[in-house]
């Protein structure tokens, strides 16, 4: 049990928001134990006594926003029953996230990597959350298809994410090439929804052919 008072985890909280708030709105160049305190409106000083050092700081912040998000959609993506559903509610997923600002977050998060060792760790268990969920999913989802068996949903999982997290900071670029990537992926799920439809036996040659062709 967590020897925490109450006041202790709040402040934690407001500076893990207020770290996070900073990274959006001023960037990485600019977070400091200065602006993370002012944006969580407490002592500086109480950056360095519960975290030590910004970058741990920031490290936790990583962690703490990628659990809260992935908690927010965890219910919807339970639900999920198909491909094409798990496609919209990616484009759902991306939209109220971009809407939120958390796109430019993980952008800011990304480009201080390189210059951050904590955050590197940090940001990629961040991405593994979303893809333990997606590859839930994708596992329930294509069981009983054509092309279940010749798929890996735990490397199909972190392709969908990786190419979410390239589209999504691709957008900034090309807002119109971002949107035929995930057009693509659209078409790529109506491909798999066709080969549900299949009858048994047509479905049966389609395996065939894809064991033929991974030999």
């Amino acid at each position: 049990m967590s020897s925490e008072t109450p006041k202790a985890r709040e402040t934690k909280a407001k500076l893990l928001e207020g770290a996070l708030r900073t990274l959006t709105e001023q960037g990485i160049a600019k977070t400091s134990a200065r602006t993370v305190a002012a944006a969580a409106g407490v002592n500086q000083a109480l950056v360095f006594y519960h975290f030590g050092t910004v970058d741990e700081l920031l490290a936790a912040a990583c962690r703490y926003g990628a659990e809260q998000a992935v908690a927010r959609y965890r219910e919807r993506l339970a639900a999920v029953g198909s491909l094409s559903e798990l496609l919209a509610v990616g484009r759902e997923i991306h939209e109220r996230e971009r809407d939120g600002g958390h796109v430019a977050l993980l952008g800011q998060l990304l480009a201080g990597a390189p210059t951050h060792a904590a955050l590197g760790p940090a940001t990629a268990a961040g991405l593994r959350l979303w893809i333990t969920e997606i590859e839930q999913v994708l596992t329930r989802v294509l069981a009983g298809t054509p092309i279940a068996e010749f798929v890996d949903a735990a490397g199909l999982a972190r392709a969908v994410a990786a190419s979410f997290v390239g589209i999504e900071l691709y957008e900034g670029a090309d807002a119109e090439g971002a949107q035929a990537a995930l057009a693509a992926l659209d078409q790529l799920a109506a491909l798999v929804a066709a080969l549900e439809e299949l009858g048994p036996v047509a479905q049966r040659a389609v395996r065939h052919r894809l064991r033929r062709a991974g030999r």
